[in-house]
């Protein structure tokens, strides 16, 4: 199976749909984190149009810590009550901020920054980190991406159950 943005057709919906069902295949029988952290960040970066940064955030049980991603160098740790990976980690409900500069205690990793979409990633009610993606472009992603990129982070989340399925 190919993995890349060429292969996607259609409209919005349907490609985040076939950028699912590619990223379920990718993850498929898989059942290292990091792993599939590290093949589904470079997936959604190579197919997205106008993003800069695409990653996982893994919480430690006290704060965020960077993972696998795809971009400019990251920062490290991310407080619970700091910037958008920490309200969507907090608030366990998707950021979608069309001017990260308007974002009250927003973190700047990457000056080239303007909008971000962060899905916090629960498992079984637990909190395991955020699937962050940025933007160079001002208000870049819609509710679209959003139930496409939430629909994205959940194959994730199922890849990390494999105990429960096998």
């Amino acid at each position: 199976m190919s993995f890349a943005s060429e292969t996607l057709t259609g409209d919005k919906p349907a490609q985040y749909v076939q950028l699912a069902s590619q990223a379920a295949a990718l993850l498929d029988g898989e059942h290292d984190r990091t792993a599939n952290a590290a093949n589904l960040a470079a997936l959604v970066y190579h197919a997205l149009p106008h993003v800069n940064w695409v990653g996982f955030y893994f919480h430690d049980g006290h704060e965020l810590v960077v993972g696998p991603f795809q971009g400019r160098p990251a920062c490290v740790r991310i407080g619970l009550d700091t910037g958008v990976c920490g309200a969507a980690a907090r608030s366990r409900e998707t950021q979608r901020v069309a001017d990260v500069h308007r974002f009250p205690g927003h973190i700047a990793c990457d000056a080239a920054t303007r909008s971000e979409l962060v899905v916090p990633l629960v498992d079984d009610g637990g909190l395991v980190g955020v699937f962050d993606l940025d933007s160079p472009i001002l208000d870049r992603f819609d509710e679209q991406d959003q139930i496409g990129l939430e629909r994205i982070a959940q194959v994730f989340v199922d890849s990390l159950n494999w105990i429960r399925r096998d």
